[in-house]
């Protein structure tokens, strides 16, 4: 079969997993070009260049990619044409045991009853966007940042002011979120342009670089060398693993005390300042540039007026203020709990993850669900299995009935649903940094 261009980190990966005291299979999809949907085999392996999402397709290579490709294409109608188009057979269980890795009978039953659950979602309206709710999104976000900049310019209550536009800059993140999933209006052209005017405007970061690296982290969520919200040092060490043998630096002994105050206004400097403006730049996205600019341009008109340090200052404030509220409820769900290792030997579990299914039930975790605050605090994504399960669905869908439907299905099926409360979220969070650091 043919090869794609990946390097070969199997001697790494051995070595890994001895060391950790972990599982290890031998398998031959690292080898592999070639992807199951829907029990036909495609061959990707001339496509990879020209697809779309880019070489995030292999990541399922050698897999069952059913539900990722119609998770990833669920608004997409030239996606099924696409993959029509491709060279394909039929799944030769016999043959394609030993290059394929394809979910047993009890998972592949599994799967066939949550294809069944997400058409009766479908058909039920549950994936149908709501004007009016994005209406309200959009004009929340901008709310705080009008609510900010009148208590920081026009009133003596500054730091609360500066701290309300860090707020603001966590919901316009949020509200970038779901329009890189393109659940907001379901128009790709409309939610993209709501991710990068919010994103760009509102956070001076670049929408298509997120799209990019969250797509990673949804096709694999904590799979080391896959998931890229893994790959955060030398600032922040998630897992042991992605040490990779060595002893933690210094700088992450202390992580569990840096990671709120310092890291996080850190990455968010790093990337605003350097990561997502060199992505700009090298992918010539335009409309990001000027939605760059014109908050740059806002930030220089203030300090013209205001004088440059109490602008410059109240500019740290309020994007360190954003980038805790942001990465740290991002982390809750995610940091703490089993990584996977390539050659599907997991960290902390026994068994290879290989569905979708199994993401989402191994490798997110919700939080709080039954609180109404803490669900507009994170803006729906304390709802994190259901998000993994159905990333094109509308957020605000998740509490109720598509819960329910989700709870139900688990425990037909016997499959973990993790949820903690808000406190106990944070204290895994953090005390996972703490036991990393002194590995």
């Amino acid at each position: 079969m043919p090869r794609h261009n990946l390097p070969n980190t199997t001697p790494l990966v051995k070595e890994l997993a001895k060391e950790l005291g972990l599982p290890y299979k031998e398998t031959n999809i690292i080898q592999c070009t070639e992807l199951l949907i829907d029990g036909r085999v495609y061959d990707v392996s001339k496509f990879v260049d020209r697809h779309p999402g880019g070489r995030i397709i292999l990541f399922q290579v050698g897999t069952d990619a059913t539900e990722a490709f119609r998770e990833f294409h669920a608004r997409s109608s030239r996606a099924q044409k696409i993959l029509n188009s491709l060279p394909s057979r039929e799944y030769d269980a016999k043959n394609d045991e030993s290059s394929m890795m394809v979910p047993n009978k009890q998972a592949a039953a599994a799967l066939r009853d949550f294809k069944s659950l997400r058409e009766d979602l479908i058909k039920k309206g549950i994936f149908e966007p709501s004007i009016v709710h994005v209406l309200y999104r959009c004009l929340e976000a901008l709310m705080w940042y009008a609510l900010g900049f009148y208590l920081a310019l026009c009133t003596n209550y500054v730091f609360i002011g500066c701290a309300i536009l860090g707020v603001a800059q966590g919901r316009a993140g949020w509200l970038m979120h779901e329009g890189g999933h393109h659940s907001l209006t379901g128009h790709w052209k409309i939610d993209r342009f709501i991710q990068e005017f919010f994103f760009g405007v509102g956070c001076g970061m670049s929408a298509a670089w997120w799209r990019n690296a969250h797509n990673k982290h949804h096709a694999a969520p904590q799979h080391l060398g896959k998931d890229v919200d893994l790959e955060t040092l030398p600032l922040v060490a998630f897992n042991r693993a992605v040490l990779r043998g060595r002893q933690p630096s210094t700088w992450l002994r202390y992580q569990s005390v840096l990671f709120a105050p310092v890291s996080t206004l850190l990455v968010s400097f790093f990337w605003q300042f350097y990561l997502h403006p060199r992505h700009i730049l090298r992918t010539g996205r335009l409309m990001e540039s000027v939605w760059i600019s014109i908050r740059y341009s806002i930030i220089v008109y203030l300090a013209m007026i205001y004088g440059p340090l109490p602008v410059v200052l109240g500019y740290i404030m309020s994007v360190h203020i954003g980038g805790m509220y942001i990465f740290i409820h991002f982390a809750v769900s995610h940091t703490h709990l089993p990584v996977i290792i390539q050659g599907h030997a997991t960290a902390n579990a026994s068994t290879p993850v290989v569905s979708w299914l199994d993401y989402a039930s191994k490798h997110t975790m919700n939080v709080s669900t039954g609180n109404v605050l803490v669900t507009w605090l994170m803006s729906y994504l304390n709802y994190q299995v259901e998000h993994h399960l159905f990333p094109a669905c509308p957020q605000f869908r998740f509490p109720g009935y598509v819960s329910k439907r989700v709870r139900e299905f688990f425990a037909e099926h016997q499959l973990e649903y993790n949820e903690v409360g808000y406190i106990d979220a944070m204290r895994l969070t953090f005390s996972n940094l703490s036991q990393v650091a002194s590995a």
